[in-house]
């Protein structure tokens, strides 16, 4: 359920290219530019639009296209540099829109492909209209694995704003010299300047902040408050396999380093070793920025602000100490889709339940995730979660719901929710779908031009997002078989039904 480098919150080394635009329907607004452009990439990439105003190019050699010293004369390579290769053509408001009796000839066969399996259930509309193009048990709950986390994102966007960002505190405690660390729900939290997302708040700082707040006092203890988040840490239909310590997801807690990792180590195969109790973990690091021993960290509650301060204690209890932030949710959420992270997908679902005024469970999250479609005018009677990542396989959502949510998020009507389409992997390009669109060769059409959360558990690959055809319309699509084997030919099969649209002139 992972991808590869590639991502926005990749480290610096690893980033080999700027994010190409996502397509925005007619009529459309985005919002939340990225910040991640590097101001000479991003003038590269100003320069091939206006040579090609119909493709955001992927960004080739960049030593070969800007010199070194701007004074020198440039000198023409011995080999030529190839051309840069397109990642996502532009939709045209003006495009001719499929039939869709054409889309019904382009896909009949392929929805029949055996490594598909036994229930093929799909929806694609065209999402300047909403006409649906395509409908096979479009209404029919499936397994969606972590197309799931496209309703997370909306959510949560619709719920707090992609400017929104989570703070985790420290707090005087209530006796001389202990610090209370508070989470804050924030599951991107780093130790130092090593963390798995850069820019990302870190406890060094927030060590620093605790220390000069407390002058003379020397830190002697450290209690971690974790009661933000309650209940179950884990959820209902998630298989042991999947939980840490090397599963794809660790026990969801208020506060955390790393999304759980032990390891700031992004593995595009999944399995990440994490904490088999992230909070604690992230308390003994605080506490040794600290200098307090592992032995003096316990679990309590942060004092109410406004006690007095007792003899011998120079900053009274519940008094803040420091307080350090993530980055915007729309960046925690662009990692969360790209790499499909389940910990950051949970996380965020507990965000909508804060909003909402519910508890921050997996049932909490769950309600306010279904209440929030409804105010958004969704069906909300098209899906069933468990959970906010789809490792539960009691999850049940439709095609036609993911249409109807990706179409209404391109349609302007509400601007935040356009900001999910920048987390979206691009096929060939980024996150989970790299690797993907390569074999048969006729799947390569799709390249750079799909953009789609992917979805796999055992027996279950589903893919889910936009496409531009060839003839410049823009279309939304859910692909979602719950019965599969192999997922390599299934995942393939997927695969050959975007292509088959991208390169289809019905």
């Amino acid at each position: 359920m992972n991808g590869g480098p590639g991502h926005p919150f990749a480290p610096a080394a690893e980033v080999p290219a700027a994010r190409p635009v996502p397509p925005v329907a007619a009529g459309g607004t985005r919002t939340g530019r990225r910040t991640v452009l590097i101001s000479a990439l991003a003038a590269v990439l100003l320069l091939v639009v206006a040579a090609a105003t119909v493709l955001v190019a992927r960004p080739g050699p960049v030593r070969g296209w800007l010199a070194a010293d701007p004074t020198a004369r440039a000198t023409a390579p011995a080999t030529p540099e190839p051309s840069p290769t397109p990642v996502l053509r532009a939709a045209d408001a003006e495009a001719p829109a499929p039939s869709a009796a054409g889309v019904q000839d382009a896909l009949a066969s392929l929805v029949k492909a055996p490594a598909l399996g036994s229930r093929v259930n799909v929806s694609v509309v065209d999402a300047a209209t909403g006409e649906a193009l395509f409908e096979q048990n479009a209404d029919a709950m499936t397994i969606p694995a972590s197309t799931t986390k496209l309703i997370t994102a909306a959510t949560v966007l619709a719920a707090r704003g992609p400017a929104y960002r989570l703070s985790t505190r420290a707090v005087a405690g209530a006796k001389p010299g202990e610090v209370v660390i508070v989470g804050g729900g924030d599951p991107t939290l780093a130790v130092n300047g090593k963390g798995q997302f850069p820019g990302a708040a870190r406890l060094d700082r927030l060590a620093a902040q605790v220390r000069k707040a407390l002058g003379d006092t020397k830190p002697t203890r450290v209690v971690v408050d974790t009661s933000l988040f309650t209940g179950p840490t884990t959820a209902t239909g998630w298989s042991q396999s999947l939980i840490a310590p090397e599963g794809q997801v660790a026990a969801i807690q208020s506060l955390m380093t790393n999304a759980g990792r032990i390891k700031p180590v992004h593995n595009e195969f999944g399995g990440d070793p994490r904490y088999s109790d992230p909070a604690m973990s992230a308390a003994r690091a605080f506490a040794a920025q600290l200098g307090v021993p592992a032995g003096a960290v316990s679990r309590g509650k942060a004092p109410t602000a406004g006690a007095s301060a007792g003899p011998d204690q120079a900053v009274a209890p519940g008094t803040e100490l420091g307080a350090v932030q993530s980055p915007p949710l729309v960046h925690v959420l662009d990692w969360m889709l790209e790499q499909s992270d389940n910990v950051i997908a949970e996380a965020m679902g507990r965000q909508v339940a804060l909003a909402a005024g519910k508890p921050a469970t997996f049932e909490g999250a769950t309600e306010a995730m279904i209440a929030k479609l409804g105010e958004l005018g969704l069906p909300t009677d098209e899906t069933n979660l468990s959970d906010a990542s789809g490792l539960s396989r009691k999850n049940g959502i439709s095609p036609a719901l993911l249409t109807k949510l990706l179409a209404f998020a391109a349609g302007g009507k509400q601007p935040a929710l356009s900001s999910l389409f920048g987390g979206l992997p691009v096929a060939g390009w980024s996150g989970t779908l790299q690797t993907r669109f390569v074999t048969p060769s006729p799947n390569r059409v799709g390249q750079g031009i799909v953009r789609a959360k992917t979805g796999s558990l055992n027996g279950v690959n589903t893919m889910a997002g936009e496409l531009v055809t060839k003839d410049g319309r823009l279309l939304v699509f859910a692909f979602m078989a719950d019965a599969t084997g192999d997922a390599v030919p299934a995942r393939a099969a997927l695969d050959r039904m975007a292509a088959r649209l991208v390169d289809c002139g019905c």
